[in-house]
């Protein structure tokens, strides 16, 4: 194998810079900070695009998701154009299937990150994850989904998500939180961040919400997020007579700015790779009712840093959320806890570390840049 710096192509198949892409930015700039050299193959025109183009040469190219058997073609011209010590494959849609098949193709070493924990069979369990030299889990809910539809343990390593907790700790004008979002002055606010996705579980805190509205008549709801469900939920948000309550916010570029501002962070998914909206809402002092599902009870430190409920119960959903909006104390508590909770166990030389860590390990003989070691990772 060549000398000189280690040279990754990153491929991220993701348009929109939701958590998963985010990482893989944080991802990018660790590498570059150590003295690696990215490559990133994404789509034409994408956020991830320019947001990563700081930290790595971009690559646009189509990406058309799990129907897009072209993307093999592109990739392999890809490889053999930059020829890359080895790929790290970021996503789904399409990205790791037909990443897959194109290092296969050209012998490139191939790392896959999973990052939700819905189940596959066994049989493409079998035949998709032995394209791949290592997957990298980023949380042991996904890791023990994977181990227990038959890849071995040997296979697969937990290497848990982070955030940049710096960007989150601003305090938050109280006054400028509620009139960037039209909010009374005694509101008490409820915020959901998550792609408007079935899986993310807005129809349970609607459904929670009419439970908690008797008792607490100055509650406010802000839905932060975009995708195939905004249509359906406003239409629910009406149908309920919530309109003047809960709001759809739309994705925000600025959320770092406001987070802060929130009473309760809401996460009732049914399935979660771990939440970043989780550990971003902690890193700004926010506490957190989630559901106990996936990566989320690594997430949120039940009673804590926050409540867990089981997933898909909307009564006890809403009793967590009443504890938390009737105790002002509590929720201090908590927010204080899941901010240091945050800066000592998800930090973002931990998660870049433990990517290394990986790669050495798919790479033995392949030297690491000038005054860099490794070093051990800790889960």
């Amino acid at each position: 194998m060549p000398t000189g710096r280690l040279k990754i192509l990153h491929v991220e198949s993701g348009r929109h810079l939701y958590g998963g892409a985010l990482q893989v930015v944080h991802i990018l700039a660790g590498l570059k900070q150590r003295g690696f050299d990215n490559l990133l193959a994404c789509p034409t025109d994408s956020a991830i695009a320019r947001a990563a183009a700081p930290h790595a040469e971009i690559l646009e190219m189509p990406m058309g998701g799990d129907a897009d058997a072209g993307m093999v073609a592109r990739l392999v011209r890809t490889a053999h154009r930059h020829r890359p010590d080895l790929m790290h494959l970021h996503s789904r849609r399409g990205a790791d299937l037909w990443g897959g098949i194109a290092a296969r193709v050209t012998g490139t070493p191939c790392v896959l990150s999973r990052r939700v924990d819905n189940p596959e069979p066994r049989w493409l369990v079998s035949a998709k994850y032995g394209l791949y030299d290592h997957v990298i889990a980023i949380s042991e809910g996904i890791r023990n989904v994977l181990i227990s539809e038959g890849l071995s343990p040997r296979h697969v390593t937990c290497v848990r998500s982070a955030v940049d907790a710096a960007r989150w700790t601003a305090p938050v004008d109280r006054n400028a939180f509620r009139a960037e979002f039209d909010l009374p002055q005694d509101a008490l606010t409820i915020g959901m961040v998550a792609q408007l996705i079935p899986r993310k579980g807005h129809r349970h805190l609607l459904d929670a919400l009419e439970r908690l509205v008797a008792d607490f008549p100055q509650l406010h709801v802000l839905v932060f997020g975009k995708g195939p469900l905004e249509g359906e939920l406003r239409a629910d948000i009406e149908a309920r007579r919530m309109a003047g309550r809960v709001r759809l916010a739309g994705f925000r570029d600025d959320l770092p700015r406001w987070l802060g501002g929130l009473d309760i962070l809401a996460h009732p998914a049914d399935r979660e790779g771990l939440g970043i909206a989780v550990l971003q809402a902690s890193a700004a002092g926010v506490p957190v009712v989630a559901a106990r599902a996936g990566g989320l009870p690594e997430a949120v430190e039940d009673g804590v840093t926050g409540l867990l409920t089981p997933p898909g119960d909307v009564a006890a959903l809403a009793a967590a959320l009443h504890r938390l909006a009737a105790d002002p104390a509590l929720r201090r508590r908590m927010g204080e806890a899941g901010r240091a909770r945050i800066q000592a166990k998800f930090s973002l030389d931990a998660m870049v570390d433990g990517n290394l860590a990986v790669y050495h390990a798919c790479l033995p003989s392949r030297g690491m840049p000038h005054g860099y070691t490794v070093p051990a990772y800790h889960r």
